[in-house]
């Protein structure tokens, strides 16, 4: 039994080698693609409106509203980012349904690769509302005793992030898989269908904690601002 896509080889030349995770992340990608190229060439504004652009509506709108409830007050800024993680995660988990598939996401190295985009994506979008100085600022708040605490916290999240993830899908696939060898093939359906929704909890879970962290490094601070002497004799007064 695999523990992860990454031990399946499809070819080998040296050290290079072409393996189950890489494939089916590039198979991933590649079905996304096409398939937003052919729901988004015909839009229409019109009340008479195809069923998948519907669909795709429903999601953009949804996705949109989970950012702004985060607390980020222009979500269409963040849905790139954040809409395309939900996403591919969400992907990967329906497409286990397909026979002799296995997700990307249950290898270490996807959902560290995916972790390290979150631990990019946070300082980006937090220089691009705050400016550099104000960003590298808040490492040393409210002391400078705190920047190697707030560089620790940095890294150990990203790493929780990747761990997570990895943890909850491998073993989604690892059950189904003991399941298929010592039960009929009815229960593992059931435990699919189970994997399955594990899969997009998770992939809204990964989603909604990266919106979490790029709001806490894109909000503004709020300072009160100091009285003067005048305004302070009289308030007295």
């Amino acid at each position: 039994m695999r523990l992860s896509p990454d031990q399946l080889i499809f070819w080998q030349s040296g050290f290079v080698k072409l393996n189950a995770t890489i494939l089916y992340t590039w198979a991933l990608m590649l079905l996304m693609t096409v398939s937003s190229m052919l729901i988004t060439r015909k839009l229409s504004k019109d009340l008479t409106r195809s069923s998948w652009q519907n669909l795709l509506e429903i999601i953009v709108t949804a996705i949109e509203k989970q950012i702004e409830e985060v607390g980020l007050s222009e979500p269409r800024k963040y849905l790139g980012f954040i809409g395309t993680l939900f996403l591919f995660l969400a992907t990967a988990s329906l497409c286990t349904m397909l026979p002799g598939y296995e997700p990307p996401t249950g290898s270490l190295s996807t959902t560290v690769a995916l972790a390290l985009c979150v631990f990019v994506a946070v300082p980006f979008f937090g220089i691009e509302e705050q400016g550099l100085g104000a960003y590298l600022e808040s490492y040393i708040e409210p002391t400078m005793i705190m920047l190697p605490f707030n560089i620790i916290s940095e890294v150990t999240r990203t790493l929780a992030l990747a761990v997570r993830l990895f943890g909850n899908m491998m073993s989604g696939a690892m059950i189904i898989a003991i399941l298929l060898t010592i039960t009929p093939l009815i229960f593992p359906i059931f435990m699919t269908m189970l994997g399955l929704l594990t899969g997009m909890v998770q992939s809204y879970i990964f989603s909604i904690l990266a919106a979490v962290y790029i709001a806490a490094a894109t909000r503004t601070r709020q300072r009160s601002p100091r009285l003067s002497p005048t305004s302070t004799n009289s308030q007295r007064t």
